[in-house]
């Protein structure tokens, strides 16, 4: 039986960087699962990969065998469609040979990819899309809460 899952990511910071947080909503036959972190002292494109990060470790647990992705991130998008592969056969090194910022994020997201070669779609940020609006809202009320001095990650 086909498992279909469709991953709603975002991530932000109040400044860049600063406090930021990460989201995703996950749907599957109906049922949707929504989770955010925070960090204290982040960047947004740290918070953009954990999000992606988080949600394929949920649609792994969960036998997924078809899996969109929806990032209004183009580091994320073509991160991993693009740039991943150079960066790999250039021993984690950029086209500039500096050091790939994030490797960490980056290799875990790596492995996630291959295992479980999810579709990856770009979609404009705060342009009304349901699924990014969602996880956008979610990102900052989680910054909110770590501001308050209630973090949940």
């Amino acid at each position: 039986m086909m498992i279909r899952v469709e991953i709603h990511t975002d991530g932000g910071c109040k400044g860049n960087p600063g406090p930021g947080a990460w989201a995703f909503v996950l749907e599957q036959n109906g049922d949707v699962v929504e989770r955010a972190g925070a960090e204290a002292s982040t960047t947004n494109n740290r918070m953009e990969l954990c999000a992606v990060i988080a949600a394929l470790q949920e649609a792994r647990k969960r036998d997924a065998s078809k899996i969109s992705v929806h990032t209004d991130s183009q580091y994320v998008q073509k991160g991993i469609e693009e740039w991943i592969h150079k960066w790999v056969r250039n021993g984690w090194k950029t086209a500039s040979n500096r050091p790939v910022k994030n490797r960490d994020l980056w290799q875990s997201l790596h492995e996630l990819d291959q295992l479980l070669h999810p579709a990856w779609i770009w979609v404009r940020g705060h342009a009304g899309n349901e699924g990014n609006e969602r996880c956008h809202r979610l990102v900052q009320e989680a910054i909110a809460d770590l501001e308050d001095g209630n973090p949940f990650s």
